[in-house]
């Protein structure tokens, strides 16, 4: 078996959270700053160029609630299934976490993940939204228009409108697909959203 640190070179930078090099995932898209990056060890995704540690704990700190971290998370399901249509590819996101790379990179800082939970209800909605992204042109369109993503919206005024169509059409079905799934996904420790609880060493 070839070991990863064998892919290192200028296309293929080192992890933020763990220092291997990061493969492609994602090929340039609208809507994002740049083609996705992955790394294979602890499943830290990147917008663009890789950067620093120090930028992914800036990132991370930008989620937290208190103690808590909530994080849309790579190694879930629905990013498996979804790809470049997976719901937690928001136009802003810089770092796609996993609750691997969590453990990483606050480990920088003296930090520790003492738990983490699944969390049910944002859960479902990153799995249903990820199945609606399967059937339109634009991206995140129901979730942001419930004000809790940020949408890429297609260019021909034709897609835009089709895609209103479609997602109302389609909205229950999937509704109705995302649960089971979702429930899976949790039960198999895949879940989409993920709560993680740091502390102090």
């Amino acid at each position: 078996m070839v070991p990863l640190e064998a892919g290192a070179g200028p296309e293929n930078p080192p992890c933020p959270a763990c220092g291997e090099p990061l493969f492609g995932w994602i090929d340039a898209r609208p809507g994002l700053a740049g083609p996705v990056s992955r790394c294979e060890s602890c499943g830290l995704g990147a917008v663009g160029a890789a950067g620093r540690a120090e930028e992914a704990l800036e990132a991370l700190d930008r989620m937290r609630n208190g103690a808590t971290i909530r994080i849309a998370s790579r190694a879930s399901f629905s990013a498996w299934i979804g790809g470049a249509g997976w719901a937690g590819l928001e136009p802003a996101s810089r770092y796609l976490f996993t609750p691997e790379s969590v453990r990483r990179l606050v480990a920088n800082r003296d930090q520790v993940v003492a738990g983490t939970r699944w969390s049910p209800g944002r859960g479902i909605a990153t799995m249903w939204q990820t199945v609606l992204n399967g059937f339109t042109f634009g991206r995140n369109l129901a979730l942001a228009r419930l004000g809790h993503a940020e949408s890429v919206h297609a260019e021909p005024p034709w897609q835009r409108r089709l895609d209103t169509l479609i997602t109302l059409v389609v909205a229950i079905p999937a509704l109705i697909a995302a649960i089971p799934l979702e429930l899976t996904a949790a039960a198999t420790s895949r879940g989409s959203t993920i709560s993680l609880d740091l502390e102090l060493l």
